[in-house]
């Protein structure tokens, strides 16, 4: 592979900025790559297990001749450190993120940008329930989807130049709008999570069972629910404050199937069941068909650290 940028800035040293340090490193996809992390702690660690060439002690350090900024902060602290950097961009430079939440990051992180700054925000589609900057690891994007979602005006050269970069370290990359990147994701991540965090509250609210049982017997499906309700809670508060309108669009339709099926059930209705029991079956055999899990327990995460 080829060097994309000489110098790319990694802001935000958790899980996905850490993997993403290996994976350039992997590649030989940047000269040199900096990385900066608010916390003392974080920055001290990442400089103990080699993460990024040089850790900054602020971000307008990190940022100063980067020709690729790359935001890994939680959604909802997006703008404050846009605003922190932007006098600092080099003229040229791609500012990009990887939230997962698009229409509000454009609209927190765009206006702080100078005029002859590009902004490209990003989406990928990878993680585990781990974080901080010993989580990553190179492989965490391999066949795994980054989505880009250029803003009105983005510059073609720029964006192809993320694509690069993007599928030197592994991923397949497409493009979508906002809008339409926020309905998909609600859908595929915000109200799964929504509806993990949920179950496992419901387990512990409901105390009909010990704590060791729960534990015990957790190998059926709650073991799963509580994979992904392990994530981290400032990210998804985020997420589910700033995607609010798709996320209630798809809790509502939720809500309309979960009362189907409760009436089918109250009803002895065993066909409506077993049809639609079916047509999910046949979704997650296409899922595994796309190359997107393993048919295999863990989420197909066993090279994640843990």
């Amino acid at each position: 592979m080829t060097q994309v940028y000489d110098r790319v800035a990694l802001i935000g040293l958790g899980l996905i900025a850490s993997s993403m340090f290996w994976a350039i490193k992997r590649g030989g996809l940047a000269g040199e790559v900096t990385g900066y992390a608010r916390s003392a702690e974080t920055r001290d660690k990442a400089r103990e297990i080699g993460l990024c060439d040089r850790v900054c002690d602020t971000a307008i350090d990190a940022v100063k001749d980067a020709d690729l900024i790359v935001l890994c902060v939680p959604v909802g602290a997006m703008g404050a450190v846009a605003e922190e950097i932007a006098p600092y961009l080099k003229p040229g430079a791609t500012v990009s993120d990887v939230g997962s939440v698009k229409q509000s990051v454009i609209d927190a992180v765009g206006p702080h940008l100078p005029d002859d700054v590009h902004f490209v925000p990003a989406h990928p589609l990878a993680g585990t329930e781990h974080s901080g900057p010993t989580s990553g690891f190179a492989e965490l994007f391999d066949n795994r989807w980054c989505l880009l979602v250029p803003v009105e005006g983005s510059d073609p050269e720029a964006v192809a130049k993320l694509r690069a970069l993007w599928e030197g370290i592994g991923a397949n990359v497409e493009e979508m709008d906002a809008e339409h990147h926020d309905l998909v994701l609600a859908v595929t991540s915000h109200t799964p999570h929504l509806i993990a965090y949920t179950m496992v509250g419901v387990a512990d609210d409901l105390r009909r069972v010990t704590d060791s049982e729960v534990i015990k017997y957790s190998a059926a499906g709650f073991r799963d629910f509580t994979r992904i309700a392990a994530s981290d809670p400032t990210m998804w508060r985020d997420v589910f404050l700033t995607n609010k309108d798709a996320t209630l669009e798809i809790l509502g339709r939720f809500t309309e199937e979960l009362f189907a099926l409760q009436r089918a059930i109250r009803t002895g209705d065993g066909d409506l069941l077993h049809a639609y029991f079916t047509r999910t079956r046949a979704i997650r055999r296409g899922i595994l068909q796309a190359g997107q899990d393993v048919d295999s327990p863990d989420f197909g995460r066993g090279k994640a650290k843990k």
